[in-house]
């Protein structure tokens, strides 16, 4: 059911919006469940819009780099992408590491991105951060002005609460 909810808010939000100037600014994104961001990014990928990362994308946010097309991802000075192990709940309500869910990840993300993860020790319990000048030589750089464009040419994947479209409430990594 969330699935579906998630799907309808992001044609919702992609509804109006000329896919021919549009861009998606991400910004303190905490991750949440792999699922609904692969929904989200698939529907981004469809719509040609293009992918600003202007802040924290982090865990399951990260999905946007073997999603969306990299020619229309890029970052900015502040981009800080964090890649962790993906983990599920066991019965007793606490955090265990998910092979499958690892694995999923791995798969998505870009040749260059698995090089890099691979050089600092795998994907494990621990985030790894990719930010600055490593960042920028893997992705395109953008500038954006001092406050972005209207809102009709840049949105931020937010809702209404202004917590990130798909993250889920934030837990232990």
């Amino acid at each position: 059911m969330r699935g579906l909810y998630v799907l309808v808010v992001a044609l919702a939000t992609l509804a109006g919006v000329s896919s021919a100037s549009a861009q998606i600014r991400i910004a303190e994104d905490r991750g949440g469940q792999i699922g609904s961001y692969l929904q989200h990014f698939a529907v981004i990928r469809a719509s040609g819009e293009r992918v600003i990362i202007d802040g924290n994308c982090l865990s399951a946010c990260t999905l946007v780099l073997g999603t969306v097309p990299q020619d229309r991802i890029c970052v900015t000075a502040r981009a800080n992408l964090g890649f962790h192990a993906a983990w599920d709940f066991a019965p007793n309500g606490r955090p265990v590491f998910s092979e499958e869910g690892t694995r999923l990840l791995w798969d998505f993300y870009p040749a260059n991105i698995r090089r890099w993860i691979e050089r600092k020790g795998g994907l494990t319990a621990k985030m790894i951060y990719l930010r600055g000048a490593e960042l920028r030589s893997m992705f395109a750089s953008c500038s954006l002005p001092a406050r972005t464009a209207s809102a009709r040419q840049t949105r931020t994947a937010r809702t209404a609460g202004n917590r990130s479209l798909f993250a889920a409430s934030a837990g232990p990594m």
